[in-house]
């Protein structure tokens, strides 16, 4: 067969191709690897989303290209049709059409799976078709990590565009703050290089700007010296007295934690008729050894079960894919709030968690239901380490502490997913009804709170929580890289 670049870049033969579906195309003139409903590595593909709802929504084909020059050549193809088609990096964003599609073509990068590192200078070349904790794999025993995020499964196309945060943000910024060089596929199938020297508006807005602008082939990454960290999980039962301690804990460590090496995610869940009804805390620190008093107001509380040790980088993050609730419907929503005064703190962080509670206990028949509410520090020093190494779309200020909520439901009736769907809406619409009363009394400070795409619902808007300016800004990059609104129209995901 002849190479698939030369043929699909004579223009005659595409010209030919006009209107002639992308599967049935690339199978006769090419020889990417293209899979069909029946073939063994579709039905893998298919089946590996994080919510069964995605795996639901049937492609035409999956696509697998193992280098930039087939990516292009695909996109080529699909300027002449106007198929909807979907691209696919670990597939754990659980909102239906993002990375998933029914009736196109769905471009997986599980080929696209490189890294590459120098190990005098720790600069990685890395796959979209990377994990987390296949890149921690690959990275160990180099002495060299990189800014990732907490489940081990992630994917790691969908973290870094999404922003990124990680157990290493305060002293690293987001994980796309380490990107260096994107090597993208624009929506004409020409290969493109993004940096702060190459086109560097394409670059910034690729820093927590999705999907809009091309598909990422390669990530080049500066990776950090680390050692063996310390790192594991607490687990408490609820009761109103832990609730009350945990709640307090995590805003005092947002505000006086000053180890930029420390991190927490304290989380709470609950199950069917509160047969699950815990906290699982999730403790981080780059270093062997952990200063005292870093975590000493969550082990205070008294833990039921404590798994922190000394362990490998790769090691923790190989062992964090516990958490994802397998054969199940996901459903994932944020919010973020200015982090409350000490004198605050009960009327605030209380309200909140009271809230939850309350829209959680309405669901707790449902069929599998798994309801997670995380609180996430998001300090001072995360918005200083991100501007510091230059700019993204987020743009987060050092005027305030803040902290992201993480907001999950899971369940097993594919059919209840439009009543989950509202319930995930009240769940996190009363918080922001909340914080903006909140603000409007003077509890909280009236400040910039943009949401955090890697935990956005698709009912919410994250372009219009960004600066205005920043909005307009990727709305004018996605018009000039993408003039006619390929990525635009005919892919999921939020647009500007």
């Amino acid at each position: 067969m002849i190479s698939t670049w030369g043929l699909l870049a004579s223009a005659a033969v595409l010209s030919g191709l006009a209107h002639a579906d992308t599967c049935s195309t690339l199978k006769e003139i090419s020889n990417i690897e293209v899979t069909e409903n029946l073939d063994l590595s579709y039905l893998e593909e298919q089946n590996d989303y994080w919510s069964t709802s995605c795996s639901a929504m049937k492609p035409s084909c999956i696509i697998f290209p193992k280098d930039a020059d087939e990516v292009a050549a695909i996109v080529k193809v699909l300027n002449n049709n106007t198929e909807n088609f979907a691209i696919k990096s670990g597939g754990h964003n659980p909102n239906n059409g993002w990375s998933s599609v029914a009736g196109g073509p769905l471009i997986s990068t599980q080929q696209l799976k490189q890294v590459i590192l120098d190990e005098t200078t720790g600069i990685a070349r890395v796959g979209p078709g990377q994990r987390l904790d296949s890149i921690a794999k690959e990275l160990q025993g180099t002495g060299w990590t990189f800014v990732g995020g907490r489940i081990g499964n992630t994917g790691v196309g969908g973290l870094v565009l999404g922003g990124g945060l990680s157990y290493m943000s305060a002293q690293y910024g987001w994980a796309a703050s380490s990107v260096l060089e994107y090597e993208i596929v624009l929506a004409n199938g020409t290969i493109a290089t993004a940096s702060a020297t190459q086109n560097p508006d394409l670059f910034k807005a690729l820093r927590g700007g999705g999907n809009n602008f091309g598909i990422v082939t390669t990530y080049v990454l500066q990776t950090y010296r680390q050692g063996n960290i310390f790192g594991g999980n607490l687990v408490f039962l609820h009761t109103d007295e832990t609730d009350a301690k945990l709640l307090k804990a995590v805003r005092d460590f947002t505000e006086y934690n000053t180890d930029d090496k420390a991190a927490v995610i304290v989380t709470a869940e609950r199950g069917n008729i509160d047969l699950i009804d815990t906290w699982i805390l999730f403790l981080f620190y780059d270093g062997e050894v952990v200063p005292d008093g870093i975590f000493k107001n969550f082990t205070d509380v008294g833990p039921l079960l404590d798994t922190t040790r000394v362990q490998t980088y790769s090691d923790l993050i190989g062992g964090s894919n516990w958490v994802i609730v397998k054969g199940s419907v996901v459903q994932i929503g944020t919010e973020t709030i200015p982090m409350p005064s000490a004198a605050d703190s009960e009327k605030v962080m209380g309200g909140i968690h009271a809230h939850w509670r309350n829209i959680t206990g309405t669901r707790l028949l449902e069929p599998g239901i798994i309801a997670s509410i995380a609180y996430q520090p998001f300090t001072k020093q995360i918005a200083q380490a991100a501007r510091e190494r230059g700019p993204d779309l987020i743009d987060a200020d050092d005027a305030a502490h803040r902290l992201i909520l993480e907001l999950n439901y899971s369940f097993l009736p594919q059919g209840d997913y439009e009543k989950m769907d509202a319930t995930l809406q009240q769940t996190y619409g009363g918080v922001r009804d909340r914080v903006v009363g909140w603000q409007q009394d003077g509890t909280l400070p009236d400040i910039y709170l943009p949401i955090f795409m890697n935990y956005g619902f698709h009912q919410q808007d994250y372009f219009a929580r960004l600066r205005p300016e920043n909005r307009a800004f990727a709305h004018a990059v996605s018009e000039s890289v993408d003039p006619t609104g390929f990525f635009r129209k005919r892919i999921g995901g939020w647009k500007p």
